[in-house]
């Protein structure tokens, strides 16, 4: 199987039916995948609402809410495909989304994880792909000095706003809201680090991987709301 779609989900009944209906509708140009939808131990029913809802998803009910990267691992070991999508619950993806990346990784055997064009609701460019950060971007980014200085040199840098983001590119890390690894990067690395239960798991996989000699890249072929 070419890829399995993770769609790690906490309490986001009100968005699966547009993440997992997309996610089923993809066309893949013939290549199989699967998607999962993972449950943190939500409280809306969420995992009965897939299950009725889309029976072609298989749907992994967890019972505790494990984090991002304890969520997504307890699936890794499930999933069939050779490339792993880790796809928030809150997505629509796009018509070619999963064509795109998969493209993309066939043509390029050196990366190791990629990331789509992600969007926000309004179609506005979220800065999905970015350098690693510093200490200067975290000060501007996560103290009340960034309010002053909201268009400072290291915050730009640090999300990459002063370049294209309408060509693929070799970039330091991908978001994990939409990261697809190949099962071959893990399997050298290790999975998700469990150390950290919410956000900066991205960072580190991408970090390993590039310390393993793999490349990470952003395709804005595949677009991802």
């Amino acid at each position: 199987m070419d890829l399995s779609v993770i769609i790690l989900n906490w309490n986001a009944r009100e968005w699966l039916e547009r993440s997992v209906g997309s996610a089923l509708e993809q066309n893949t140009g013939g290549r199989p995948f699967e998607v999962l939808l993972v449950d943190n131990a939500s409280r809306d029913d969420s995992a009965d609402f897939v299950r009725e809802r889309f029976p072609a998803a298989r749907v992994v009910a967890l019972p505790e809410n494990l984090g991002f990267a304890g969520g997504n691992n307890a699936a890794i070991p499930m999933c069939q495909g050779n490339n792993i999508l880790l796809l928030n619950p809150d997505t629509i993806s796009h018509p070619g989304a999963f064509a795109a990346i998969l493209d993309f990784l066939e043509a390029h055997p050196k990366c190791g994880i990629v990331g789509p064009k992600l969007l926000n609701q309004d179609g506005s460019l979220q800065y999905s792909c970015r350098h690693f950060p510093s200490l200067e971007a975290a000060i501007f980014r996560n103290t009340p000095i960034g309010r002053f200085f909201s268009g400072n040199k290291a915050t730009r840098d640090y999300l990459m706003k002063d370049v294209s983001h309408d060509s693929a590119m070799q970039v330091d890390w991908v978001s994990g809201a939409a990261l697809t690894v190949r099962r071959e990067v893990l399997d050298s690395i290790g999975l998700l680090d469990e150390r950290f239960f919410m956000f900066e798991e991205d960072v580190d996989l991408c970090y390993r991987a590039r310390q393993a000699g793999w490349e990470v890249w952003y395709e804005p072929a595949g677009v991802i709301t």
